[in-house]
């Protein structure tokens, strides 16, 4: 928008948002504002926790209907899967995983749309996940000695998602 067309507006009494420019010689590189990229970091994780929602309620439904996995015929999904790890309770982990999904997709929603809340407990389920993800890691390596392909992908997808909670700015920057 020219300098013009900017004051006209202004006279108008039509608010248009300052574009912030990083001005390198006679380049001039539009940048992106704190607000813009936060939002932008928020719809990923909710995306991406689409993923892993999917990986999970896949898991839960052949945990909860006492399906036989194998991962292209490693039997290692199934010594994992069906190992006392893989429930809490009674409850399948897959389905706590589903449930923990469903609500960082919910909560990165939100907080896409500014409630301040709602990264707040973002961050916090993001946080109980990355736990529970680093100790189900070290189960399989180290007492079951067997890797469910899911598993590591739904680990993949919870670091990626801690990834992307640290990488937003704090509310204290503009």
């Amino acid at each position: 928008m020219t300098e013009d067309k900017r004051n006209r507006n202004a006279e108008s009494g039509v608010k248009t948002p300052a574009r912030r420019v990083f001005r390198h010689g006679s380049f001039v590189i539009p940048t992106m504002t704190v607000s813009r990229f936060r939002t932008i970091l928020f719809t990923v994780a909710a995306i991406v926790a689409v993923a892993g929602l999917a990986d999970a309620t896949y898991l839960s439904v052949q945990a909860l209907t006492g399906e036989t996995l194998s991962c292209g015929g490693s039997p290692d999904c199934f010594r994992v899967l069906g190992s006392s790890y893989a429930k809490l309770a009674g409850i399948p982990v897959a389905l706590l995983g589903a449930v923990a999904y469903l609500s960082v997709f919910a909560f990165a929603t939100f907080a896409a749309f500014g409630y301040v809340r709602a990264r707040t407990l973002l961050v916090t389920i993001v946080g109980a996940m990355f736990l529970a993800t680093l100790w189900f890691l070290y189960v399989q390596a180290f007492v079951l000695h067997a890797y469910c392909r899911y598993c590591l992908f739904s680990a993949a997808i919870t670091f990626l998602l801690a990834g992307l909670v640290i990488a937003v700015p704090s509310s204290q920057e503009q």
